[in-house]
């Protein structure tokens, strides 16, 4: 598996961290974890096209994880002109009527569908992009997930957790994906979790969520919801990851000296490999190493 970051930023604006989004390329395969706004265009940057991508897992329904989802699924059905098979999507409950209320006659680009597969002159780029035949909608193969449960191809398998994030306003999960004898477990947005870090155990790459300076909450329910940097720390040394990602950044501590600090205060407690997330960033799944003295 290879592994990149596409965004590694929160709801606040910004050009140099994008919304929450990964992509994992197994075997030729490509999936996407989260796709918040901006991510997208990471993607773009890394090469990869919309209709690479097979399978898009949402951890939940924040507009920072979700905000690029309607790009992927529009784009991915323009331009593969009916030759490549439907995104396969996977989220919590919610996911078919967000799905439904995007692609729908009365959905937010329900106009827009209509005049692509009615009007001669998108019929004609249609087929100029190698499509035959009516053109057909885009029909996603959505599927609501809950914590417990898993899901398998031909060469991979994803296990899902329940996480604490925003409940009962949301459900929010977290997922590990297990391949070629590798292992990759995404957070989500979440605080601590007894789910996720069972979840986690001695997998080689973990990204998580680290929102804020431990010691800083403004209250019990926001350091329930979120996870500061101390108690992320606690939980990977205990999981016994191999890799750990700082993802999801906040400015509080995005900043010169600051940054520094939470690596070696995480690096006090989680003995393992530490990277400070930034988009486009590869991740190994073994130990990092040094390059080329130049």
């Amino acid at each position: 598996m290879r592994l990149w970051l596409l965004g590694t930023g929160t709801p606040t604006p910004s050009v140099r961290r994008m919304c929450s989004g990964y992509l994992i390329e197994l075997d030729g395969a490509r999936f996407i974890f989260d796709h918040g706004f901006g991510a997208h265009q990471r993607l773009l940057e890394l090469g990869v096209q919309a209709t690479e991508v097979s399978h898009a897992f949402f951890s939940h329904h924040h507009y920072d994880h979700i905000g690029d989802y309607p790009r992927l699924l529009l784009t991915r059905w323009d331009q593969g002109a009916g030759r490549v098979k439907e995104l396969e999507v996977y989220g919590p409950t919610g996911m078919h009527h967000i799905t439904e209320r995007l692609i729908a006659d009365d959905g937010a680009f329900g106009l827009d569908l209509i005049s692509r597969t009615r009007n001669q002159a998108s019929i004609d780029v249609f087929r100029a992009r190698g499509g035959v035949g009516e053109r057909q909608r885009p029909q996603p193969v959505v599927h609501e997930l809950q914590g417990g449960q898993s899901v398998s191809g031909t060469n991979w398998r994803v296990t899902v957790a329940e996480v604490n994030h925003f409940s009962p306003h949301l459900t929010s999960l977290g997922y590990r994906l297990d391949a070629e004898g590798q292992s990759f477990v995404y957070s989500g947005d979440t605080g601590p979790s007894r789910a996720l870090a069972e979840l986690s155990s001695h997998c080689d790459v973990l990204v998580h969520m680290c929102h804020y300076l431990s010691g800083s909450a403004p209250s019990k329910t926001f350091a329930a919801f979120t996870m500061g940097h101390l108690e992320l720390a606690e939980m990977a040394q205990a999981a016994q990851v191999r890799n750990l990602v700082l993802s999801h950044v906040t400015t509080q501590f995005d900043q010169p000296g600051l940054r520094e600090q939470v690596i070696r205060e995480v690096g006090n407690i989680y003995r393992g490999n530490i990277f400070f997330g930034e988009d486009l960033m590869e991740i190994p799944f073994g130990s990092p190493k040094a390059t080329r003295l130049d």
